[in-house]
Parts: C-alpha cells; sequence; structure tokens
C-alpha cells in the first residue's frame, strides 16, 4: 500500500440533515487524492443505574443501531469512492471526547469533514465546540475541513 492510501478522512456519522452533506464531499476528496473515508459513530452513556442487565441491553441496541446506520452511509461510500468505509463505532461522554479519543489513536486520520447546520439552528454544538476551544486533539492537529450542509451534488463536485 502507497502512502497516499493511507489517509483517511473523518466524518462524524450522526442524525442531522447536514452529515450527508460532510459525508459526500469526504467521498469526493478521498477519491479525488487516493485516500479512503472512515465514519465514526460516538453512542453517549445512557443513564440507566438500575440493573447492569438493563444496562448491557440498551448499550447492545445502541450498538446495533450505530452498525445499521453506517451500513446505510457506506454504500454511498462504496459507491461514490469504490472504497469501502472504515467503521469507528466509540463509547463515549460526548462526540468531541469520541473524536478526540479516535484521532489520538489513528495517525492515518488526516482530515476531519464537518458540515454546519443550517437554517438558522446555529452552526452545531460540534462546529461552536471547535470553534470555541479549538482543533488539537490529543496533541495532534487534524485540519477541520467545514462544508456547508446544503451544498448540492454539483457544488461538490465543484469544490471538492
Amino acid at each position: 500500500m502507497g502512502a497516499a492510501s493511507k489517509r483517511k478522512f473523518l466524518v462524524v456519522a450522526d442524525d442531522t440533515p447536514e452529515f450527508q452533506a460532510a459525508l459526500r464531499f469526504a467521498c469526493r476528496r478521498a477519491r479525488s487524492t487516493g485516500g479512503h473515508v472512515a465514519l465514526l459513530r460516538v453512542i453517549e452513556p445512557e443513564f440507566f443505574e438500575h440493573w447492569s442487565g438493563v444496562r448491557e441491553e440498551l448499550e447492545r441496541q445502541a450498538r446495533e443501531e450505530a452498525e445499521a446506520s453506517l451500513r446505510k452511509s457506506a454504500e454511498l461510500v462504496l459507491a461514490e469512492t469504490g472504497l469501502p468505509p472504515e467503521f469507528l463505532i466509540r463509547n463515549a461522554d460526548n462526540v468531541r471526547t469520541g473524536l478526540r479519543e479516535t484521532i489520538a489513536e489513528d495517525p492515518d486520520i488526516k482530515i476531519l469533514v464537518l458540515a454546519a447546520a443550517v437554517g438558522g439552528r446555529g452552526p452545531g454544538p460540534l462546529v461552536a465546540s471547535l470553534a470555541k476551544e479549538g482543533v488539537v486533539w490529543g496533541g495532534r492537529k487534524v485540519p477541520v475541513t467545514l462544508v456547508p450542509g446544503d451544498l448540492t451534488d454539483e457544488e461538490i463536485a465543484d469544490l471538492a
């Protein structure tokens, strides 16, 4: 494998409408630079402390839902880049913590692709926290590409 093929574009896979724009942009960039796409789904803890059996069942369900969600996106990534995405499912207190841990552990992640929310909802909590707290990830500096969440396919093709 050449060095270029290890270059990963990391996308946070969440349920926001702008996720699709970030994903399509990352696919296009990966294809044009010989890299590939990694999808991160963060599972935040459920606050059930009743019985461990209940907690384990909730965690299992959350993991199954995360995998199902990533599989839907995988078809697009495979069609766009010719390579299946890497699935990263992480339990963390919040998305930012999950991101920091993921990036710190994987030196092949070269760029984080995020999409800003549209329609007056503010940029989204993750983008807002990056703007406030900066983008150092466990000692690593990884550039963040921020794309408008309402980019059309034509605009993505033109930009990426």
